[in-house]
């Protein structure tokens, strides 16, 4: 939960640092700007919020890394992508997502603070622990603090635990380590399809090659 924290934390304070043009560059996610993916985290803050205020009186159905279902590479032509253009193009001044972003961030940084890491929580009709399910967060934000820097080369990028913990999570998915030659922020980019492996990375990855990206839903 400590993790969840400092992740959540850090990606909030770089987005709040950024310059107004720097919403308009392109971010680590296909299609989108870095506005959009602004307003994709608030959207993931509100869901932080209505899952901490969901409880489940069942047992668990998945853990932290058994959240993440693997998907389909995205083709731009899913319904709620397009709302997220939309809806960061209505703030339409980039003081308006900070805001929006530090007062319901703030909040869900707060509510999982309070949360009871034993009690169980129901989101996306399974049931977790809230130990399990700020967890599986930590993977939501370093990935997305990833993507806001991927044309951002001057601001701070995710915590080094953080990294650490999601390329831990995404071997656990992948069912193999990465080589020991990737950093951890390499392991992430080439696994989840961010960008292409190099020769020499793909020689290392041998087998594994042939099954990235990982994308993850």
């Amino acid at each position: 939960m400590d993790l969840f924290s400092r992740s959540w934390a850090a990606l909030r304070r770089a987005v709040a640092e950024l310059p107004d043009e720097a919403f308009e560059r392109p971010s680590g996610c296909a299609g989108w700007l870095v506005r959009d993916l602004v307003c994709h985290l608030i959207i993931d803050a509100q869901d932080v919020l209505i899952t901490l205020a969901t409880p489940a009186d069942t047992e668990p159905t998945v853990n932290a890394v058994t959240y993440w279902n693997l998907v389909e590479p995205p083709t731009g032509e899913d319904p709620l992508d397009a709302l997220t253009v939309r809806l960061a193009a209505a703030y339409e001044e980039p003081r308006l997502l900070k805001f929006h972003l530090d007062d319901v961030g703030s909040a869900a940084g707060r509510a999982a603070g309070l949360a009871d890491p034993a009690a169980r929580v129901g989101t996306r009709d399974e049931v977790l622990t809230v130990a399990d399910y700020l967890s599986a967060y930590v993977m939501e934000w370093t990935l997305h603090h990833l993507d806001l820097i991927a044309h951002l080369p001057d601001v701070a990028g995710p915590p080094p635990e953080g990294l650490a913990r999601s390329r831990a999570m995404l071997e656990e998915i992948a069912g193999t380590p990465f080589p020991a030659s990737f950093t951890d922020e390499d392991a992430l980019l080439v696994g989840t399809g961010r960008r292409a492996p190099t020769d020499a990375e793909r020689a290392a990855l041998g087998e594994l090659a042939t099954r990235i990206p990982f994308v993850l839903g």
